[in-house]
């Protein structure tokens, strides 16, 4: 059994919170079950030898962390740093910067205590603890008599444009990685964790990363994957690759989690009202996050939780902010980059005070992640690229990045085998744009979770693969 889920987005506390420990245990009890259904066929019992699962990306996010505005271990916060700073660091900083790895690590590290007892049910999944088989007798039977037999799942993870972090090189980045293993159960090896094992386009000037484990899985389920975030110019750079920061990481960190952080430096603002914004961070699309704020913000002055005239003094905060992440040298040079210009579009999108209509903000979103329409924000047409979809070595595409699950069929072949794209979703708690009458801007929260299961031929009855996609609130 071969398992891909990709966007969990476990953060360190400081911004939104993370999925709950109750996701895990619902995952841990379906693996188990699937498990158990893959090992009878035919009629026969043999219990399955082998369970991986990928985590395609988005898994840790450090870059919603709050950490990242303070000196390495500051435990006052006295101060969010700036430009200039003798301790300024950010994740665009070069990092080779000797306060990059260190505060990447005390991210690292509050992210895997805040998420501990999920972390703790990946680590048992790991060594058998979870699931276990009856012994087999010589009949194909089930000898309930025997010792139980343990079935270890082997955990592998690639990055994506929250996480890729972990694809630098280098001995402290190495430090970390191993600290990740340690907590998680990987099967990775220190070494950069791999973002891409078959380059779209020969051209990209980056290096095919070398995963022989995960190669192997490709070649035995007939299955290829990415992140996806290379079809998302705000969140990916062709031209520099994956081990590097981009706009979107800084749009994420100096406007989305600096609000609330910037509410507690200000005096006036009951801290329940900096609470309540923290779920900013789980606003989709980003790109609407201040038809969002302006929402809670009119609902806050309605419910009489802001003083008066309290409702534009947080407007201004966040405008400044905005005004700040555009004067930044990061989002400048950017804006010389891109042929687009992205940059120009986000000047007119991301200012409260100047909020435009949502048909500009659903442009923009859908400029920067190139869909057609609402509603239309599918990766399927890139998988019809794929070369691996080209040269039919692969059956199945599977993308994560997008939060929207689906199945697409892509080719029919009754002889080699029909070829089918996924997206591998969420795990994620989120808030989404109401459809109906948008420019009410009004928001639906709910949590989610998706995984994707494929199958060899001597594993499960007549089934090559299975999509599981379930949501609450």
């Amino acid at each position: 059994m071969f398992i891909i889920i990709s966007d969990l987005h476990l953060g360190d506390g400081t911004t939104a919170s993370s999925i709950p420990a109750s996701a895990f245990y619902l995952f841990a009890k379906r693996l188990r079950q699937d498990a158990h259904f893959a090992s009878v066929r035919r009629g026969g019992y043999s219990p399955i030898e082998e369970l991986d699962v990928l985590l395609l990306g988005d898994i840790l996010d450090p870059i919603h962390s709050t950490k990242w505005f303070y000196p390495v271990d500051d435990e006052t916060h006295a101060r969010i740093t700036k430009p200039g700073d003798a301790d300024y660091i950010r994740p665009w900083s070069d990092p080779n910067d000797p306060k990059y790895a260190p505060k990447l690590l005390e991210v690292t590290r509050a992210i895997l205590e805040e998420n501990k007892e999920s972390m703790e049910i990946m680590r048992r999944l790991a060594s058998g603890e979870f699931i276990e088989f009856d012994a087999p007798s010589q009949n194909g039977e089930r000898d309930r008599s025997a010792a139980k037999i343990p079935l270890k799942v082997r955990f592998h993870y690639m990055v994506g444009n929250h996480d890729w972090y972990y694809h630098l090189k280098g001995d402290a980045f190495d430090a970390i990685r191993r600290e990740i293993i340690q907590a998680m159960g990987l099967s990775n090896t220190p070494d950069p964790f791999p973002f891409d094992l078959r380059k779209y386009n020969p051209e990209f000037p980056w290096e095919e990363d070398d995963a022989p484990g995960i190669r192997k899985l490709f070649e035995q389920y007939k299955v290829f994957a990415r992140h996806g975030d290379i079809f998302d110019s705000f969140n990916f750079n062709r031209e520099k690759g994956r081990a590097h920061a981009t706009l979107g990481d800084v749009l994420a960190m100096e406007v989305i989690n600096k609000f609330p952080e910037a509410l507690l430096h200000t005096e006036g603002f009951d801290t329940s009202i900096v609470d309540n914004l923290r779920e900013i961070t789980n606003v989709r699309p980003a790109l609407a996050t201040p038809l969002w704020v302006n929402a809670q913000l009119t609902a806050l002055a309605k419910q009489k939780m802001l003083a008066r005239g309290g409702e534009n003094e947080l407007k201004k905060i966040w405008d400044r902010l905005a005004d700040e992440f555009l004067e930044l040298d990061f989002v400048r040079q950017a804006d010389k980059a891109f042929s687009l210009d992205v940059v120009d579009a986000l000047q007119a999108g991301i200012k409260i005070s100047k909020l435009v209509s949502f048909e500009t903000i659903d442009k923009l979103t859908l400029r920067m992640q190139g869909g057609k329409k609402r509603g239309d924000i599918s990766f399927s047409k890139h998988a019809l690229l794929e070369p691996a979809f080209l040269d039919r070595s692969a059956r199945y595409f599977v993308y994560g990045h997008t939060h929207h699950q689906e199945t697409v069929a892509l080719e029919h072949d009754g002889m080699l085998g029909n070829q089918v794209y996924f997206n591998s979703g969420t795990w994620h708690t989120y808030f989404d744009l109401a459809r109906n009458n948008p420019r009410q801007k009004r928001f639906v929260p709910y949590k989610a979770i998706t995984y994707n299961t494929f199958y060899m031929d001597h594993e499960h009855d007549q089934r090559t693969f299975e999509t599981w996609t379930g949501a609450y609130a």
